[in-house]
């Protein structure tokens, strides 16, 4: 029995466009016909048996996009998911950027790494009994999967070996690419995203994500692949291209992190640090370097074992949600702990918690992250004689411009201008390793002290270029220590440090716009925003306005589509003391909304209540800010 007019009927009881439903149809119909798709027939048979026409719709309408540097999704069936054959074709198109960026080099290598992630098929969207080839799909089996088509190209691939019980974080990536001269690297891993998601990120041979016009470049080959080539996996192995990633690769990078050490280290008993990888990869590299150097780490224990289902994480495996740390909590409240710190799965993020002078635990946010490290490190720095000759902090338009204050009094220059993402902090220290300077800061990447980002992100050696919790969660955890020694804690040295540079509330809003008509009203608000930039924002002036979409502005002409979509983006200037920022999603009819209000540094004389009067005070202006922006976006 044909099934495929069966689905094409079912679609079209679907309230969706023609060019959507016809383009669902082309593939379905490929999927059901074609041998390298024979696998998946089973639960495809069902699913139209079972007339599940808006799922089928939404797995076959489009493939997954190739966004800024890879794909990333739900696992599943279908060329609008994550698996062996979406990841085949990106890796597949990999090749040919590879070959196509060093035609003259041979061999080409790669290094690979892979987080916890296993597809369960938690959602429930396939038959359990049938034949499923994505259930039971591991980060490690889809970067075997691409170890298998990077030498079917001639290309060697570094990736662990299938006894190693370790996997490879995010910033241990970065390291490896570097120190093996790599050409470029994959990472499996969906970060904090749900539990049946995956994706594949690409890194070029610098250990960063490509920038446009790169990564347009990539994302063009990776659309203009027809044919994967492949091998097994025992005939990759037996190639002589496929090398282990040795335990010594791991220690260098250990090694690395505890070189950013600026306090003596911790006597037995002097501090107490709870800390959860959130099921991740955290304790592979933070605690173990954490340990490494002295301190006594407590870990959360049924959140210790690497488990892609996040089983004991209550709402998100993201230390960027306050309630992801609940049972780290808890447990420093019996423990009477001084630090509380949290990895994300695959190990770049930091989050955590400090105490008050009660006991009660406080969520430290980016922002917050952002400034007290970056203090702590340029402090400790000055007071060694070990500042760099040309000491330079990089940060992005929308993180607290506290570091801008920070950095200046400590005479740093401070890069404060770029989009969100560690690619481009990456791209300034490569601008400064090539031309010894990046727009009006010169220097070298010997001169980098930190780079930053409000999502929790931190990056404190230039011989990694991506953001990494593990040197990030030695500088808390020695600010910490630094702080006790000094008869204070982390919420004392923060409350010092707004004193000192003004009290600064960060905040992001997320505007939604649901439903099949909402990216194309998400986009007309934006265009009439554009062109029409109100004079005022609730209480504040607007004074001045930055489009990243204007090619006349100071990042010039599109590099390419990838560079369209990330620089979607409106700046407005509130006067002297508040900002706004808009950023609407690439592939979801939703925005994020960044918003600062910020207050003058503490008076002399000013007494401890006018102070907190007038920090509360910017809390209420930051709150009807944000709700101003909302109604006048939603009109």
């Amino acid at each position: 029995m044909d099934l495929l007019p069966l689905a094409v009927a079912g679609f079209q009881t679907i309230d969706a466009d023609a060019s959507v439903k016809d383009a669902a149809a082309e593939f379905l119909g490929r999927w059901l016909k074609d041998a390298e798709f024979a696998a998946y027939r089973p639960q495809l048979e069902w699913l139209i048996a079972e007339k599940r026409w808006a799922g089928l719709l939404d797995r076959f309408y489009q493939i997954l996009p190739f966004g800024t540097g890879g794909r990333r999704g739900a696992v599943g069936i279908g060329p609008n998911r994550m698996n062996l054959w979406t990841l085949g074709a990106s890796v597949q198109g990999h090749c040919e950027y590879l070959k196509e960026r060093f035609p003259s080099v041979h061999p080409l290598q790669v290094a690979l790494a892979y987080d916890v992630r296993e597809f369960r098929d938690k959602n429930k969207n396939y038959h359990p009994s049938l034949p499923n080839p994505v259930l039971g799909l591991s980060s490690r089996s889809f970067a075997q999967h691409a170890a298998r088509i990077y030498v079917a190209n001639g290309i060697h691939a570094w990736i662990l070996a299938e006894n190693n019980p370790r996997y490879l974080a995010t910033p241990e990536l970065s390291f490896a690419i570097r120190t093996l001269r790599a050409h470029g690297g994959l990472n499996v891993s969906a970060s904090h995203n749900p539990p049946d998601d995956n994706g594949g990120k690409f890194y070029d041979e610098r250990g960063a994500q490509p920038i446009a016009p790169d990564d347009q470049i990539m994302a063009d080959l990776v659309e203009d692949v027809k044919v994967i080539k492949e091998t097994s996996w025992p005939e990759a192995v037996r190639s002589g291209k496929v090398h282990w990633l040795e335990d010594s690769q791991h220690q260098a990078y250990i090694d690395l992190c505890r070189k950013e050490s600026l306090v003596k280290s911790p006597r037995v008993e002097e501090i107490q640090i709870v800390f959860t990888p959130l099921h991740g990869v955290g304790a592979m590299t933070a605690m173990e370097i954490l340990v490494a150097q002295g301190f006594r780490v407590r870990g959360v224990e049924e959140q210790m074992k690497p488990d892609g289902q996040f089983p004991n994480v209550t709402k998100s495996p993201n230390p960027e949600v306050p309630e992801s740390l609940d049972k780290a909590e808890a447990l420093a409240i019996t423990l009477g702990a001084d630090l509380v710190l949290a990895t994300d799965p695959d190990a770049d993020r930091i989050g955590g918690l400090a105490p008050d002078a009660s006991g009660k635990y406080h969520f430290l946010n980016g922002n917050v992250i952002a400034a007290l490290v970056t203090h702590f490190k340029l402090k400790m720095l000055q007071e060694s004689g070990s500042m760099p000759a040309n000491p330079i902090v990089i940060t992005t338009l929308v993180t607290t411009s506290m570091l801008t204050r920070i950095a200046r009094h400590f005479g740093a220059q401070i890069v404060n201008n770029l989009m969100v993402g560690f690619k481009y902090m990456a791209e300034v220290l490569w601008q400064l390793e090539q031309k010894g300077r990046y727009e009006e800061v010169s220097g070298s990447p010997s001169d980098f002290v930190v780079a930053t980002e409000e999502s929790h992100g931190l990056m404190l050696t230039h011989k990694i270029r991506d953001k990494d919790a593990g040197a990030a969660a030695l500088l808390l955890a020695e600010l910490a220590l630094h702080a006790k020694r000094q008869g204070s804690s982390v919420l004392g040295v923060l409350d010092g440090i707004e004193k000192q540079f003004g009290y600064f509330r960060n905040e992001l809003r997320n505007l939604q716009m649901p439903g099949i008509e909402g990216r194309g009203l998400m986009l007309r608000r934006l265009d009439h925003m554009r062109k029409h930039p109100p004079e005022r924002i609730g209480d504040f002036p607007v004074t001045g306005v930055e489009d990243l979409y204007d090619e006349s502005g100071r990042l010039g002409p599109f590099k390419g589509k990838t560079d369209m979509g990330a620089r979607n983006f409106l700046m407005y200037q509130l006067g002297p003391d508040a900002r706004l920022a808009l950023r609407p999603s690439g592939t979801e009819p939703k925005a994020k909304v960044y918003l600062e209000v910020c207050s003058a540094p503490k008076a002399v004389g000013q007494s401890e209540e006018a102070w907190r009067a007038s920090c509360l005070l910017i809390d209420g202006q930051a709150k009807k800010l944000g709700d101003d922006f909302v109604a006048l976006f939603h009109g």
